[in-house]
């Protein structure tokens, strides 16, 4: 599987050069004229494709990880329950929807700005715990 990975790996950063080369030869006019706009595709398309592998690597191996370990399926399934449930204390309990006019003559829906106001507090909240947590952890080793 390594070996794989880096022929792979090899193959797409020759292919990288090659088209950084291309944009590079066309120069700067013509990529502010659009005139590269092949070249310049070309490089984000492998980009795409890029990211899309190694975001399926990344979820493959994961879950892998997860479903073979049962101490991390448990711990990981924790985690998502209590996140799940203090999004639903955001939305239910903290987070008001008003219809909101927008700057552009549009409307926000009272249920858009409820949603809204609820990451908005569940994203406070994830601060301030993750905050708490490390000043606790290191609290915690500073004493040890």
């Amino acid at each position: 599987m390594k070996k794989i990975l880096t022929i792979v790996l090899a193959i797409v950063g020759i292919l990288s050069i090659a088209f950084l080369a291309m944009i590079i030869s066309a120069g700067d006019d013509a990529v502010k004229a659009g005139d590269a706009s092949s070249s310049v595709n070309s490089i984000m398309y492998i980009g795409y494709i890029i990211l899309g592998l190694t975001l399926a690597f990344v979820v493959i191996f994961s879950l892998k990880n997860i479903l073979t370990n049962p101490d991390t399926l448990k711990s990981t399934l924790r985690s998502l329950g209590l996140f799940a449930l203090l999004a639903v204390i955001c939305y239910f309990g903290l987070a008001k929807g008003v219809e909101t006019p927008l700057k552009d003559g549009g409307t926000l829906s009272e249920g858009g700005s409820k949603l809204l106001g609820a990451g908005l507090y569940l994203f406070y909240f994830l601060i301030v715990i993750a905050g708490l947590s490390m000043l606790f952890y290191g609290v915690k080793k500073m004493i040890k």
